[in-house]
């Protein structure tokens, strides 16, 4: 973790976008959930996530937005845990697009 102050890194490679045709969302959706089950393992209070794969690997944003925070919803509903979860956001059209995905969510 160098010199981050956590306990733990977790390290969730996602899928390169291939127009989805190639499970791209099943396999985001599974990057987000695997890293979850991690933090309740781990007893960890809480996780940060990037915006997994949208970058480099191509990954439509708004489409993205909505896997991540419909899995994340859906593991904090069912297992209640962590207590926060956090997405980090490094761009505005990034922050745009979760942004707006959360608004239709509440």
């Amino acid at each position: 973790a160098y010199g981050l102050p956590s306990k733990f890194v977790f390290h969730a490679v996602g899928p390169v976008w291939a127009g989805g045709v190639k499970s791209e969302a099943e396999l985001l959706s599974g990057a987000y959930r695997s890293c979850l089950e991690l933090a309740v393992q781990h007893d960890c209070a809480s996780i940060a996530f990037p915006a997994i794969s949208t970058g480099v690997y191509g990954y439509p944003k708004d489409l993205a937005a909505e896997i991540s925070l419909g899995t994340v919803r859906d593991f904090l509903l069912e297992h209640n845990r962590p207590e926060t979860v956090r997405f980090v956001l490094f761009d505005g059209g990034t922050y745009g697009a979760f942004s707006r995905v959360l608004e239709t969510m509440l």
